[in-house]
Formats: C-alpha cells, structure tokens, sequence
C-alpha cells in the first residue's frame, strides 16, 4: 500500500496550513464571541460573522469543496483528501469555512450521484456554491434507529405527491436558518408490499424545509452545547406534502444511498479526529511544560509520560488506519473497504476522546471550561461513537466478517 500524498494534495496542505495560520487560529474565540453577540440580539440562530468572513477569503485560495470528487469539486482521491480534513479538524467549526462540513457534504454527494438533472440544479448547485445548508433526517425518538429497519416515517404515494408523516430527531444543521432542504428516509411501501424484502421498505425523498407541515420543534443540547447556529434538533413531519419526482432513485432503494452516503462522511469524521487529537496533545504538552505541582513541572512526572507516549501511539495508529480505509476505498471501492471504515469508526472516535480526557486532565478545571476548547471538543468526539452508527453495529458488523473467515460450510 502506497500512502505518499500526490503533489496535489501537498501543495494544497501547505496552503491550508497558510490559511489556518493567517485566519483560522487567530479567529478562533471569534466564532464564540460571535454567537455570544448574536445572543445578546436575540439572534442566537444567525450565521457567525467570522465564517462568513472567510469563506470568500478560503473560495479564492482554491480552498472549496475539497471533499467532492470529479470536476464538481477539488477531484481529490479520498487518500489526498484525508490530511487536509485531518488540519480542519483542529478547530471544529472550521470545515464550513472550506464548505466541507457534515452533512451537506454527504448530501452533496448523495444529490451528485442519485439526483436528477432538476434534482442537481436545485439543490447541488447552490450547496456547492454554499449559498444554502441542508439536513439529512434519519434518526427518531422512538425507535432504536441504529436499526434502521426500525424507522417508523412514512413515505406514501398519494396521486402525483408523496405525503410524509414521523417524527425524527439528532438531525444535525436543521438549526441553521440557511437550511433549505432535508434528506429524509422513511417507510414507502410496507403496506403496499408486505412480501418486500426488509432492507426495501425504506426510501428517501427530498422535503424543500418551507414545505407546509415541517416543524423544528427544538434543539438538542450535547453535553450542554446546542451547537448553535447549527444545531441538531427534533423535527415533524405533519402531513407534509412533495411532488412525486422529489423521491430519490424510486421507491425501496432508501438503504442503497444510506450506505453510498455513509462511507465517504464516516471517514471524514475520522480524518478530522485525528486532526483534534493532535490538537488536544498538543495542548496537553504545552500545559504540562508550564505548570509546576508540588515543586516540579509536571511534565516531568512518570504518568504524564505514559499518557503522552501512549497518545502518541494511538494517534499515528488512527491515522494509518483511516489511511488505509481511504486508500482502499480509492483502489477497491467502499464496499469492499466496508472492514476498513467499520473499523476506524470505531477507532477514531475513541482514541479522541481518551486523548482529549488526558488534556483536560492536564488543565484541571480550566479543561471543564469555556476558555479552552478542549471541554467542546471531548462532547464532539463522545457524539460521534453514536453518530453514523453506534460502536456497537460497527463492532458488531466486524465481528460477523471476521468469524466468516473460520465458519465451516456444510
């Protein structure tokens, strides 16, 4: 396996750090100051000045769209892709500023590959330009969505519209007043055709978000953080109604996108954790080399050290395994790569957040505070062991491919 970066994605790292040395870590309590100030206006749900700011700036620097392969975007492999989505996620709200964050990147890709030409220039084309936000509605509140065979939305064909009821929730960027469009997935033909395998029941459609019957109920805190303005909020779905041409792809093949939509954005989530790990030891090095306890610094104490060396190693393993998983599904397609991306999404999150516990850990109570990021970004990483599937159907799924190497055929 060839991990080397292709010039491409070398010169395009080096502009990136350029551009994260000169407007990201500067800004970077803008961001919050900004929200606390639109707060204060009574304008909580508002796009933040500071990216606004410098998305122009990131547009002009040839910094958009990285994620999108083919002439839509930057036409990276997913191999060059990875360390540049690895250097925005040291600073969490970054990647909107480069228009490659969750989840318009993952509907992007999902409009790109199964949108109609209508379907493309309605909604690609402005999500590209970054003139709008979108939402992917899959999880509900009262079902264990992790099954999403369980999912109790439904999609009915009424004459020329399809009519949605359910209730769904976790449904990130819905908060945002820019968001224009939902991806929703749901039951379609359960009644129609009971005999219908499981995995064909479900459908997804697209629901513009001004649609009559939509209605965000609220956000959803995580850990306390409401991750304004982007939220991720409980929604319902009322009687609402779409043109029968908003159905994507037909009727039953809701769990074919769902897996061509899971791969790539899985993998983004992991090459931005290992960006935010090496953020957080980072800090926990700059810490420790400054603070004395008990008459010595503390990075001269033994636990330090183990804690270090083993963050360390644990990071570099999380990297040389999403490359590997990037690498595959460059060379061999997800499907086959479907070990690999199991397998670092349950490793990234994880590794982040015991890295990101040991920093917090170094800074005492200012690590629990607002002053550091360290407390927002632990909440980031514990959400994504539940977010795209929990640890638990990853682990599961590589279990089963793993005893099915050993399991004996009559």
């Amino acid at each position: 396996m060839d991990f080397s970066y292709s010039a491409k994605s070398i010169e395009l790292q080096q502009r990136m750090e350029a551009f994260f040395a000169e407007h990201i870590m500067p800004n970077e309590h803008r961001y919050q100051q900004d929200i606390e100030a639109n707060t204060r206006a009574g304008k909580r749900w508002t796009p933040t000045a500071i990216i606004e700011e410098l998305k122009p700036k990131a547009r002009a620097a040839g910094l958009w769209n990285l994620f999108m392969p083919g002439q839509l975007g930057a036409n990276l492999t997913n191999l060059e892709y990875a360390p540049l989505a690895e250097i925005t996620g040291r600073v969490p709200w970054s990647p909107e500023v480069f228009n490659c964050s969750a989840p318009d990147t993952g509907n992007m890709e999902v409009f790109a590959q199964y949108g109609t030409p209508q379907q493309k220039a309605q909604w690609l084309t402005p999500l590209l330009a970054g003139e709008i936000r979108s939402a992917f509605a899959m999880t509900e509140p009262g079902v264990a969505s992790s099954d999403a065979t369980n999912i109790e939305t439904r999609i009915e064909r009424s004459g020329d519209e399809y009519v949605i009821n359910g209730r769904k929730w976790w449904i990130s960027g819905a908060g945002d007043p820019r968001c224009a469009v939902y991806i929703v997935m749901g039951r379609s033909d359960q009644d129609a055709h009971p005999a219908a395998p499981t995995h064909s029941q479900q459908s997804m459609i697209i629901v513009p978000a001004n649609t009559p019957g939509v209605t965000v109920v609220r956000p959803l805190p995580v850990f306390g953080y409401d991750d304004a303005p982007h939220g991720h909020c409980e929604i319902a779905f009322d009687n609402v109604r779409v043109p029968a041409e908003n159905i994507l792809l037909g009727e039953g093949r809701g769990f074919e996108i769902a897996q061509g939509r899971l791969g790539p954005g899985r993998i983004h989530h992991c090459m931005r954790l290992i960006g935010l790990s090496e953020r957080a030891l980072r800090l926990m090095c700059e810490r420790l080399t400054s603070r004395i306890a008990f008459g010595k610094p503390l990075s001269t104490q033994g636990v330090w050290h183990e804690r270090i060396a083993e963050a360390r190693c644990m990071i570099d393993q999380a990297r040389l395994l999403t490359l590997k998983a990037a690498y595959m599904m460059d060379t061999v397609g997800n499907k086959i790569a479907k070990t690999e991306i199991a397998m670092i999404k349950v490793v990234a999150p994880s590794v982040a957040q015991r890295v990101i516990d040991w920093a917090i850990q170094a800074y005492g109570g200012a690590g629990v505070s607002d002053d550091f990021p360290l407390a927002f970004a632990y909440a980031q990483a514990r959400l994504l062991r539940l977010a795209d599937g929990p640890d638990e159907v990853h682990r599961q799924s590589l279990a089963k491919m793993e005893l099915g190497k050993y399991l004996k055929t009559p």
